[in-house]
């Protein structure tokens, strides 16, 4: 029987004397995902990080009997560490998941903090990379290892970290099929790269978006002309990219048009959605930094939740070919270049989808202009099967246990492409999807931040629900 209090006492110990420090000296790793750092390899930031955390790693593996680890490299691919944690539960293994590398830098940052520069104000470790999600390799084994100091049976543990899931995990995969029959049956992943819709309880991510995007190049000219000669005769790059643009959503509401990024929401998400929005109230949309006056697309807190979780969504994340404004002349510019993300529903084909995009934007290009789409690779969503009653039992009673309330489920927004890969390697998995990012941690943005109450309390439950699983 897990004693909660003798595991809250060490989980707490251990991050204030172990896990912060280490966290504070990796932030400062700028360890960015190669999609982000081409020369990631001669930089050797990324071997740096995966050596910190090797190296704590294996100061705690001293206390897990049998506990082995390995890191697996290959040539032009970024590592993965694997962790192989024997337990005396025979029969399915526990499969725990996160990630090391690490989004760019973004503008913006508030004074004094920086994504390479910890900050440490009010319970919250400011810097990149921390919450997204440098801690998950320090909270499952701390979990796994508060586990063994109780005596509390559990099953094999495998931990794996990988190093290019910013990049939609073009590594993994090709990891994955020489570990999948090393790893065995797995009846239950636990997955620490999510978000949380409060601090307040635990959250459960029940789906997540698939990804597509890539880059978007008008061209009307050789070179910049007059644009008191030009304009009027020549059609502007940058109207043709809105003509574009439009093909896919409705400038006036954002709402995605094209049915090939379209799919039914099913019944059971849209009445989660209800439940997470009376939970959160105006939290929903608060929580992000509107500008005086600015209001969210919709006044409907569940729709707002369905359109962050179920609907696509297109975002312009990059612009190019336009000189700042301070520098710009009377130009007519000759090209207009354009970052394109385009969040998918879960349950569909994100190759599919890809290709429709650039089908739809390249085709028929207005006043016959130069028009080119370079898709990047497509990551798919997930949607989580249904949950077992012994898991569900043990996640709320982990929620109550650390946070005092009951847990809530809500599908996420972003994309973790590992997720849909497992669900197909391992049909038969149930599925502990969580994480640390809540309101204004603001991850891939400036002034991100780890909680550390919160990584504390999903420690917490990592330890709970395992125990629950070798006990069932």
């Amino acid at each position: 029987m897990l004693a909660h209090a003798a595991l809250k006492s060490f989980v707490e110990k251990t991050w204030r004397e172990e896990v912060t420090p280490t966290l504070v000296d990796y932030i400062r790793i700028p360890n960015k995902s190669p999609a982000f750092e081409p020369e990631w390899e001669k930089l050797g930031h990324m071997e740096k990080a995966v050596a910190m955390f090797e190296s704590w790693a294996r100061g705690k593996l001293k206390e897990l009997p049998g506990a082995t680890l390995s890191v697996m490299r290959a040539p032009g691919r970024t590592p993965l560490i694997v962790i192989d944690a024997p337990g005396a539960v025979k029969g399915e293994t526990i499969l725990l998941y996160g990630h090391l590398d690490k989004q760019p830098e973004m503008t913006g940052w508030a004074s004094g903090k920086g994504p390479w520069l910890p900050v440490i104000e009010d319970d919250k470790l400011y810097g990149r990379g921390g919450a997204d999600d440098g801690y998950a390799l320090f909270g499952a084994l701390t979990a796994l290892v508060a586990l063994e100091k109780q005596g509390v049976a559990r099953a094999r543990c495998v931990t794996i970290i990988e190093a290019s899931e910013e990049s939609g995990s073009p590594d993994l995969p090709y990891y994955m099929e020489q570990l999948a029959p090393k790893i065995g049956d797995v009846g239950l992943v636990v997955c620490l790269d999510s978000g949380c819709g409060d601090y307040e309880r635990l959250w459960l991510t029940t789906s997540l978006r698939g990804l597509i995007g890539g880059t978007l190049r008008v061209d009307v000219l050789e070179e910049g002309v007059h644009s008191g000669d030009a304009s009027g005769i020549v059609p502007s790059s940058f109207r043709i990219l809105r003509m574009l643009l439009d093909r896919v959503d409705d400038v006036a509401t954002g709402a995605v048009k094209a049915a090939a990024f379209q799919t039914t929401i099913p019944e059971d998400r849209r009445a989660q959605a209800k439940i997470a929005a009376a939970a959160l109230g105006d939290a929903v949309f608060s929580k992000f930094p509107f500008v005086r006056g600015m209001s969210p697309a919709t006044g409907d807190r569940a729709e707002l939740i369905l359109n962050r979780t179920w609907r696509s969504a297109l975002s312009v994340t990059g612009l190019a070919g336009a000189p700042a404004p301070e520098n710009a002349g009377n130009v007519l510019r000759p090209s207009t270049t354009a970052k394109l993300s385009l969040r998918l529903p879960p349950t569909l084909d994100a190759d599919a989808a890809s290709a429709a995009l650039k089908r739809l934007l390249e085709e028929n290009p207005p006043y016959g202009a130069r028009v080119a789409f370079a898709p990047e690779p497509a990551g798919g969503g997930w949607n989580a099967p249904v949950t077992a009653p012994w898991l569900e039992a043990a996640l709320d009673a982990a929620s109550l246990a650390s946070w005092g309330k009951p847990s809530a489920m809500m599908g996420e927004g972003g994309t973790i492409p590992f997720m849909g890969m497992l669900g197909r390697v391992f049909p038969k998995a149930q599925f502990a999807i969580t994480g640390v990012l809540g309101p204004n941690s603001n991850a891939h943005g400036p002034n991100e931040f780890l909680h550390l109450p919160t990584g504390m309390r999903v420690t917490e439950t990592v330890a709970q629900v395992v125990a629950a699983h070798g006990a069932k």
